[in-house]
């Protein structure tokens, strides 16, 4: 996470997830930290929505008041989308990937970010590589590995999985067309 907001330096994070609102603390911390700008947008499951890892009020309570962290309820994806195109669809925000897990949710999150943001940095959580025997989070690197086949040369894939959970950056490779 520290090597990623450091190289790409992003005005924008988008993250999903939230939870308890680790992830977005870290992303806080290491843009304080390296003095670099960049609002973190964190959205997760509105409050009528039952699921097992639903934080109710605890929701964002790590990063709840902290300057440059702004907390979201709703679909990642369509929520994240809305405030980029609302902030001027700025180059290279970052997309951290730590929703549901399911290979379907995870592939339709790739997908849309793909289609609409020309040069996005995503960096996807639990993608360590296991076998389908493990029955554990196995969607989210299936769903890197077909978006990386279906854009050939569109992105350089850079895989931390020495062990659980492992991550995955993947970061466009060809210049934006102006």
């Amino acid at each position: 996470m520290t090597a990623t907001v450091c190289r790409f330096e992003p005005s924008l994070i988008f993250e999903w997830g939230t939870n308890i609102g680790k992830s977005a603390r870290i992303f806080h911390e290491i843009a304080l930290y390296f003095h670099i700008p960049t609002t973190i947008h964190s959205c997760d499951l509105p409050d009528d929505v039952d699921h097992v890892e639903h934080p109710h009020a605890q929701r964002g309570a790590m990063v709840r008041g902290l300057a440059g962290v702004e907390l979201h309820q709703g679909d990642g994806l369509t929520t994240s989308l809305g405030l980029w195109e609302t902030a001027g669809r700025p180059p290279s925000p970052l997309f951290f990937l730590d929703g549901d897990h399911s290979h379907a949710s995870v592939r339709r999150e790739i997908d849309g970010i793909l289609a609409a943001v020309p040069d996005p940095v995503l960096l996807l959580h639990d993608t360590f590589l296991q076998s389908p025997d493990s029955g554990y989070n196995i969607g989210p690197r299936q769903a890197v590995e077909e978006s990386l086949d279906a854009h050939p040369g569109r992105f350089q894939a850079v895989h931390s999985g020495l062990s659980l959970p492992g991550m995955t950056l993947l970061y466009s490779t060809a210049p934006v067309a102006a």
